[in-house]
């Protein structure tokens, strides 16, 4: 202990050998967490320290026996103080009134303050006594140098009065701990909230309040804004989230609703701490119980609630919502309405009461959608207070027009909403029992009007500005998905519920041919047009390059060179599966982005095990490994991207194992409802949800073929014309002898005479369907001739095949191109097993003759 009689308070807790109370031994030590809580409910007083003395033996001078702050190593106060002496605290004992000591004011009291002396340092002393009875008094050090503030002051004189009471029941001996407990008698609770993770710490006074036993408490900020009224919740989240400008202090007033259902409001006062680098790191606070809102700051906090409110409403709709809210029930009216004004036109945004009938008869005739509409001409009234842009107070018993006849006939309200130089709409508030309207509710309601406007114009904005995006991600991702022979695909999109709602995911599915596709997923880093551009241009990209005929692994490589070169900061990730729909062999390539998954026939889940590469767009020379799988009929392959298995609260590892079990429980007889029950909770999002499913069948019935490698040589054709029409007949088909090999002979005519290297004929038999497919190495798309005169000796091919067949077409594959021709087979009876012997006809149209 310093020689001077002074000690530096270390720790806090009764000094019980200074007040005749030693005899029971040292006192218990307050517990770790509730010191923590109660310094910083003493912190957001105004109090560095508070310390608590009473008279000694003899009432001849003051002692301290309790400490407690955040600051009991900063400073030394007296250990004893003679009550004649010239104390502030001695002082204050004497006259039983409070003092309150800014710096200078204290500088004049030669003894009694905190050692070291500092400039900024303030300090109280309050006399603690009841009943005209003098128990002691409480010294509290401030870290402001202007003294504390009228808030402050109130707080500190009820904890004084709290303290009293708590030594006035021990009969003016201290109880084992005084500060503690007087904060408790006030229910003042306390928090840290960790913003980034959500995470608070909360006392158990502070859960009381709210209503939740520490039993049953997780740590969680969502568990504790689950019992807030929802009205209430915009607010709230700006302490929940704060922004990097939000670092002042904070207040506001909220309710909660308690498990018996009795709402409580509650006082809250919270500050931001920073990080380094100027982040949110923590919030601190302390929650009060008020039993209503004080008369005086009613208004303020009306108004103070309701900028927080539309400062986080985002659409129109929203804004209607916070409106009612602010408006309906704290001034007591029986309607609120709405309306925006485009164009000469009031479109309302919201009625409340929704009922048509609670609505004047003219405005039920132009309810035609989800709420009405008319021109401003027919409501005079309304023409009038939205040309002067002036508040109109109708009291009961004003004479209205048939339009507004019915809305307030106790009291009508109208509202202009301005918004920079112009009315965005208009308000209206209505009572059905005679309304008196003081002056300061006009203030609120004109103050009410402006806020309003404003919001109305962002939310406005914001509409036009989310339907662009709505529209823009429609045009970049497929309007609707191919028909598949052998099975069914299905997709769902959703983008993220913050910011921009257009991102970087995408899918596609994309018939390679009649037994094969490939299917596409991808997610662009970021959320904003910049992403969604580059998406178009990924999808558009993969989609040039598989229809080529590549592989799946040149198809990725390719579409990663694409986006390396485009010397973008921004990368994506790509999933690329090939089927064949005839025998389920499927090849998969991965760059960066999530396994697929897939249900198996019997209900079994698991993760595919493919190989992966780099997100594309990082490294130009990055290889892309391909894993083969085959697939059983009554198979469902799942690809999806991390938006819909990953979020804040949820572990990527956990999101694909809650899939797995959704994809499990799912019926997938149908795809699309199956999707639907996939998405799960969306509301939930953070990010983009992309899902694609293909429920894979088989294709039936089987197709059957047969190709031929077409020699260059002279009777090219013929041999040819010789090879289709021994399949036709081994096929039974030879209905279809004529115009097939009429087709033949065209396309390979105009491949071998046109193109170089190789040329190939593949016939395939599917059904009632004759396919005729030539390859060869020219990508050129074969063109037809605009005009064939009567002497030309050529150029009627290609108008031929298109006569003879029910469909052609021409599409690209590795190496060239590929041109075919489907031709309908006539359904027949079963021939007889002997035919007849062949024709000599036969035998001329085999050679490559005309019969």
């Amino acid at each position: 202990m310093p020689h001077d009689g002074r000690a530096r308070v270390e720790v806090s807790g009764l000094r019980a050998s200074e007040t005749g109370a030693a005899d029971s031994g040292s006192p218990p030590p307050v517990p770790e967490a509730e010191a923590a809580a109660r310094d910083r409910v003493l912190t957001f007083a105004g109090a560095a320290l508070a310390a608590v003395y009473v008279p000694g033996v003899g009432n001849e001078e003051l002692r301290l026996v309790e400490t407690a702050g955040c600051a009991t190593s900063e400073y030394a106060l007296p250990e004893r103080m003679p009550l004649s002496g010239g104390s502030p605290a001695a002082h204050a004992f004497r006259t039983d009134g409070p003092l309150w000591l800014n710096p200078a004011a204290l500088a004049s009291y030669s003894e009694g303050g905190p050692v070291p002396r500092r400039a900024e340092a303030s300090l109280a002393a309050l006399p603690l006594g009841t009943q005209g009875r003098r128990l002691g008094c409480l010294v509290v050090v401030g870290p402001s140098a202007d003294g504390f503030a009228a808030e402050q002051r109130r707080f500190l004189e009820r904890y004084a009065d709290a303290v009293a009471g708590i030594l006035q029941a021990g009969t003016g001996r201290p109880a084992p701990s005084l500060l503690s407990p007087a904060l408790r008698s006030l229910r003042v609770g306390s928090f840290v909230l960790v913003p980034d993770t959500g995470l608070i710490e909360a006392d158990d006074t502070l859960l009381e309040l709210v209503g939740i036993t520490p039993e049953d408490f997780d740590g969680k900020a969502d568990t504790l804004l689950a019992h807030a009224l929802p009205e209430d919740m915009h607010a709230l989240m700006s302490v929940v989230e704060p922004s990097t400008q939000a670092f002042g202090r904070r207040e506001l007033e909220f309710r909660v609703r308690r498990p018996t259902g009795e709402m409580r409001w509650l006082s809250l006062s919270c500050r931001v701490v920073a990080s380094t680098d100027d982040r949110p790191e923590q919030v601190l606070g302390v929650v009060t119980a008020t039993s209503v809102l004080r008369q005086s700051a009613d208004d303020v906090s009306r108004i103070q609630w309701l900028t927080a409110a539309l400062d986080d409403a985002a659409t129109v709709r929203d804004v209607s919502r916070v409106v009612v809210t602010a408006l309906r029930e704290p001034l007591g009216a029986d309607r609120v309405a709405l309306a925006e004004l485009q164009d000469d036109r009031l479109t309302v945004t919201v009625l409340d009461p929704p009922q048509p009938a609670a609505w004047p008869e003219t405005w039920r005739s132009e309810w035609r959608s989800e709420w009405p509409d008319a021109p401003v001409s027919a409501l005079p009234t309304l023409q009038m207070a939205l040309r002067d842009g002036r508040t109109d107070l109708w009291p009961a018993g004003t004479s209205l027009e048939p339009g507004l006849a019915g809305i307030g006939a106790g009291g009508l309200a109208v509202l202009p909403l301005p918004a920079k130089g112009w009315v965005a709409g208009v308000c209206l508030v209505g009572w059905d029992q005679p309304h008196e309207f003081v002056p300061e509710e006009r203030s609120l309601l004109t103050a009410t009007a402006a806020l309003v406007g404003q919001a109305l114009k962002r939310a406005h904005a914001h509409d036009a500005e989310q339907e662009l995006a709505t529209m823009l991600q429609r045009s970049l991702l497929p309007r609707r998905l191919p028909d598949l022979p052998g099975g069914t695909a299905v997709a769902r999109y959703l983008p993220a519920r913050r910011g921009l709602q257009v991102g970087g995911d995408w899918y596609d599915v994309i018939a390679l041919s009649e037994e094969r596709v490939a299917l596409v997923i991808g997610d662009v880093q970021g959320h904003s047009a910049g992403a969604a551009t580059i998406m178009g241009q990924m999808r558009t990209a993969v989609r040039a390059y598989a229809v080529e005929g590549h592989p799946p692994d040149v198809v990725v490589s390719y579409a990663n060179r694409l986006l390396v070169g485009m010397e973008t900061d921004l990368f994506a990730t790509c999933c690329y599966v090939e089927l064949d729909m005839e025998e389920g062999n499927t090849l998969f390539v991965r760059a960066g982005h999530l396994s697929p998954l897939v249900r198996h026939p019997d209900g079994s889940t698991a993760e595919v095990q493919v190989e992966g590469g780099l997100p594309l767009g990082i490294l130009a020379e990055a290889e892309f490994p391909m894993t083969a799988v085959a697939l059983a009929p009554g198979t469902v392959l799942a690809l999806v991207t991390d938006g819909l298995v990953e979020a804040a609260d949820l572990p990527l590892e956990e999101g694909m194992r809650r899939m797995c079990t959704a994809l499990a429980a799912a019926d997938p007889a149908d795809p699309g409802r199956m999707a639907d029950e996939l998405l799960g909770d969306v509301d939930r999002r953070e990010d983009d949800v992309a899902l694609l499913l293909l429920r894979y069948d088989g294709m039936k019935p089987r197709p059957i073929r047969a190709g031929w490698a077409v020699w260059r040589l002279p009777d090219a054709v013929m041999h040819a014309r010789r090879f289709t029409a021994r399949t036709l007949r081994r096929w039974k088909v030879q209905e279809v002898t004529d115009a097939v090999l009429l087709v033949v002979s065209e396309l390979v005519t105009n491949a071998l005479v046109h193109t170089q290297g190789a040329v190939r004929v593949d016939l395939t038999l599917r059904g009632d369907r004759m396919r005729v497919c030539v390859s060869d190495s020219s990508p050129r798309t074969p063109a037809k001739p605009v005009i064939v005169d009567w002497e030309a000796t050529g150029g009627r091919g290609l108008l031929l095949v298109e006569a003879m067949s029910e469909s052609v077409g021409s599409m690209p594959v590795a190496g060239g191109k590929q041109v075919w021709s489907e031709i309908t087979v006539p359904r027949r009876e079963p021939a007889p097993a002997d035919s007849g012997p062949r024709t000599k006809q036969t035998k001329q149209v085999e050679q490559g003759g005309l019969p």
